[in-house]
């Protein structure tokens, strides 16, 4: 279950630096984005991934992710699994309004979800929309009474609570442009390819947000958004370029970095006879992930050892040791496996029964995205860490077409790539046998039933439980290396929020609330 955006491009006149004290946001304040793709206000459609914070602060769902992680409810302010986690019944806030002032009802609620599992069912359209993943998980929605909503889920499935952050809008303008929110924000100007306008919603069923007015200026490159920023046209920008982390928190400027889904990995070929699994933890031994994120990426990523953010709930620290790089372990497992530089060239070499000796010569492939556009140098380095323990490779870069010919014909050794994960913590399509992230061709009949067991646990610690099992025997398969997860930058010379985890596609959150939690 992948869900992706859209990348972009932005456009700016630059003005002379006006440095403004990094201490509160004011009444208003404006920020550079970049965004080009975005026509009209469709929420449910979002083709740019700046616009989904923006998007994020006007509509509002059933559920909010907290700092933690976790599912808390936002329009809803309760839920129960029925009939063995096989239906979730939702009971919605009594005093839940739109920015018109008319109540939500589940009405509301089951039709903004039934929009959207129509677009994610329907076989003739090639964008299923960015909640797509919504009809994974549910079969069908219906309305109780005015206050109750019934999700009939395709599976008993705690993962379900995840899928329950799409945006409500009212029944009659699900599929208009800009339909009405229920979030502490309103647009009230909207420019393509130019500018959008946040206001405060004055109809908003929480206390008012202080902030009353947000601006937004479009750009369309990743390096005008951060010269808007340079020459003091714009207060802050949301950014993922590398070249962001010249600018320091200081006593004019804030930087916030916020954690991306792009998870790096280094897919390794399973069904390869030189990557055996003593061989594929070799290689996991003599790869130093924090080096690269360092002098590649300029710390601009987060170094992981599984498919979950660390320090999250679902992160299975325990095992973080097995994963300490260690070269003369490497070597031993290498040597396990019957590798021996026989030659002394420099590079292994086994015999096999034939008498035939082969080298342990890897085809390392690498394809480059417009904003990540120095993981061919991150390929480089990774082969010199191999070819010190007698592991030669060849690194060619490729479009992202050409590879994923390559992963699905299964023509290659290695591939450094990146998998866009859902909000849905559960890495069953990247590692259950025959699914369709499984670009490793890993076979685990035990992996298989793991992930199905996982999509049966509708409590909390069973499915924790089954996530912390899932890792264990990841680590001990070593089917492919999860490297890091991309980081993007908040440059600001205004403090607006006080949340601790700030993610990707909700980088405004906190923002209606945050004079006030300095005001306490």
């Amino acid at each position: 279950m992948i869900r992706s955006i859209l990348l972009c491009l932005l456009a700016v006149i630059l003005l002379p630096i006006n440095p403004v004290s990094a201490e509160g946001v004011g009444r208003e304040f404006t920020i550079g984005i970049q965004s080009t793709k975005t026509i009209s206000i469709r929420p449910f459609e979002a083709v740019d991934r700046d616009m989904l914070s923006i998007y994020n602060a006007v509509y509002e769902s059933l559920v909010y992710l907290d700092d933690n992680y976790m599912p808390q409810g936002c329009l809803a302010e309760s839920w129960e699994p029925g009939n063995n986690g096989k239906t979730w019944t939702f009971t919605l806030r009594s005093d839940i309004r739109f920015s018109d002032g008319t109540p939500i009802t589940a009405d509301d609620v089951v039709a903004s979800a039934q929009y959207i599992l129509d677009k994610a069912n329907d076989e003739n359209i090639v964008d299923h929309g960015f909640y797509s993943n919504l009809g994974y998980f549910v079969k069908s929605v219906s309305a109780k009474d005015e206050k109750t909503v019934i999700f009939k889920a395709k599976r008993p499935y705690y993962g379900i609570l995840f899928q329950m952050t799409f945006p409500v809008v009212p029944a009659s303008q699900v599929s208009m442009d800009n339909p009405i929110g229920s979030g502490p924000y309103v647009i009230s100007h909207f420019q393509a390819g130019s500018d959008l306008m946040l206001e405060k919603n004055v109809n908003w069923w929480k206390t008012q947000p202080e902030v009353e007015r947000i601006y937004f200026q479009f750009c369309d490159t990743p390096n005008r958004v951060t010269e808007s920023y340079e020459y003091g046209r714009v207060d802050a920008v949301f950014t993922r370029s590398i070249s962001s982390t010249q600018y320091k928190t200081g006593p004019h400027s804030v930087t916030m970095s916020y954690r991306t889904n792009q998870l790096e990995c280094l897919f390794m070929n399973n069904s390869s006879s030189e990557l055996t699994p003593e061989v594929r933890k070799a290689i996991r031994y003599v790869i130093d992930k924090q080096k690269i994120v360092d002098n590649v990426y300029s710390g601009l990523a987060r170094p992981t050892n599984f498919p979950f953010f660390p320090g999250t709930w679902m992160y299975n620290e325990a095992l973080d040791p097995s994963f300490t790089v260690n070269v003369d372990e490497a070597r031993r497992l290498l040597e396990a496996d019957g590798w021996e530089d026989s030659d002394e060239n420099g590079i292994l070499d086994r015999t096999d029964g034939d008498g035939k000796v082969s080298n342990l010569h890897l085809r390392f492939y690498v394809y480059e995205e417009p904003d990540n556009d120095v993981r061919l140098e991150a390929a480089n380095m990774i082969a010199e860490m191999l070819y010190q323990v007698g592991i030669s490779c060849t690194v060619d870069g490729m479009s992202m077409a050409n590879a994923k010919e390559k992963l699905s014909a299964g023509s290659f050794d290695l591939i450094l790539g990146a998998f866009a994960m859902d909000v849905c913590p559960d890495p069953g399509f990247i590692l259950m046998r025959g699914n369709t992230g499984n670009y490793s061709r890993y076979k685990s009949s035990r992996m298989t039933e793991l992930c199905e067991s996982l999509r049966k646990e509708y409590s909390f610690q069973g499915y924790r439980q089954r996530l912390m099992e899932i890792q264990s025997l990841f680590a001990e398969d070593c089917p492919f290396i999860c490297m890091y997860y991309r980081m993007g930058n908040v440059l600001s010379r205004n403090m607006y929020t006080t949340c601790r985890d700030v993610r990707e596609y909700e980088l405004l959150r906190g923002v209606e609330s945050f004079a006030i939690s300095l005001n306490k």
